[in-house]
Parts: C-alpha cells; structure tokens; sequence
C-alpha cells in the first residue's frame, strides 16, 4: 500500500536528505528530494505526491514562506522539520499551513509513524461515510459557503478554499453540530490522529487559520466564536444540502 505514495523531501542538508530517502524508501515509499523550493515545484509538476516534508530554515530561503506558498495551490499533507525545538517556532510553523511538526534530531521511526499517521488522515477523509455505500457526501451550506464532505472541499460563492487536513477535520464537525460548545479536548480527537504530538495551543492555531479563511472580520469573529472557559462554537445558520 505505501508504495503508492510518493513523498517529496525538501532540506538543504545533502547528508539530511540522503537520510530521509533511505528511511523512507526502506519504509517502501516512492521519494523525491529537493534542495531549493524551486527544484521542489519541479518535482510536484513532474508527479503527484502523497505528502511533502520540509525543514523550517532553508539556506537563503524562508521555509514558512515556502509552506504557506504551497498551502495555497494544494492541499497535500506538510510535515515541517526544525533544529529550534521551541514552542514559537511549532505554532509559527503550524500557523504557516504545515499538518504537523517535527523536531531534529528525530528517529526513523518517529518520523514514520507521522507519516503514516497523515496519509491515514488523508484516506480516511477521502472515503465516503454512509452504511448504504454511496458514493455521495452530505453538503452542509452556510453564507454562501458549501462544504462537502465527499470531496473534502470547501468553496465560497463557487471559488475554492484550501484547506489543510486538519483545518478540513475541525470545520466539518463543527459544521455538523452548529451551537455546539466545543471543549479543545473534543476538537483534538476530530483533528488530530493517532502518533501526531498534539498539545492545546494545536486547536487554537488551527481556529486562527480557519477564521483568517472564512470569517469577513477575523478579528471579529461571527461564525466561530470563543466560550470563554469552555471553548469554541460554530454560530452561523447551517442548512444540509
């Protein structure tokens, strides 16, 4: 089954590269590597990839600003990695639009078990949920939104909106369930799967980038909206297509 991904590495390092090929070829991925975000774009054009990992500091380059370029033309699963393992630089790089976050100096196998875990996510999201086997997903509408669960899209007045996996996980339940007060504990098990290091500051970063998305006045919120003490809910008239 994982041979069918193929996973494109981004680091500046010849010698961190050469070792995440090995790791995650043995592990029976496909790999392509990458020095410059240029030669990254090159290799996402020349074949579709599963998921892409890339280091927070590139030699002349910004890798946030590198992931949040990516984040906006796809929504492919982005694991960053960094040698600064302090809080700032996890949340700025979850901000940017990265699924997940790893730490140097990492295992092999810690590192596969993130990956695993967003290529789970990703199957998961992209199967159809109804006992009766079709193929079609509920759609739920608010405000000239359209979100719809079998194609994991989210579109507003007929343009797209990417999101990222986890920004998708936490916006369709609490879609679902409009009123609801959401604890952060709750979100996190809709959110984030099995393997992945998740900590509270995770459901609030992930609800800064959705209201920067959806919301006309982020720093006004009227459709995600804070409980203080509680959590979050989802305020808007939602109608299910």
């Amino acid at each position: 089954m994982t041979g069918k991904h193929r996973i494109l590495v981004l680091d500046d390092d010849p010698q961190v590269r050469e070792w995440l090929h090995k790791v995650l070829e043995e592990a029976g991925f496909d790999v392509s590597t990458a020095d410059t975000a240029a030669r990254m774009q090159t290799c996402l054009k020349a074949a579709p990839h599963a998921l892409v990992i890339l280091d927070l500091k590139l030699r002349g380059e910004d890798g946030l600003t590198v992931a949040r370029d990516l984040r906006r033309q796809s929504s492919v699963p982005i694991i960053m990695m960094s040698g600064l393992g302090d809080e700032t630089d996890r949340v700025l790089g979850l901000e940017t639009a990265a699924d997940d976050f790893v730490t140097k100096p990492f295992s092999g196998r810690e590192l596969l078990a993130r990956v695993r875990a967003q290529l789970r996510r990703t199957t998961e999201l992209s199967m159809p949920r109804h006992a009766n086997g079709s193929s079609s997903g509920p759609r739920f509408g608010f405000d000239g939104w359209l979100l719809d669960m079998s194609s994991r899209t989210l579109t507003h007045n007929g343009a797209p909106c990417v999101l990222t996996q986890g920004e998708f996980a936490l916006l369709s339940a609490m879609v679902q369930q409009p009123s609801r007060v959401w604890s952060r504990d709750q979100l996190l098990e809709h959110t984030r799967g099995i393997d992945i290091d998740v900590y509270d500051r995770t459901i609030d970063v992930l609800i800064l980038r959705l209201r920067r998305k959806i919301e006309p006045n982020p720093a006004q919120p009227q459709y995600i909206r804070t409980q203080r003490g509680a959590g979050y809910l989802f305020s808007a008239q939602v109608v299910r297509l």
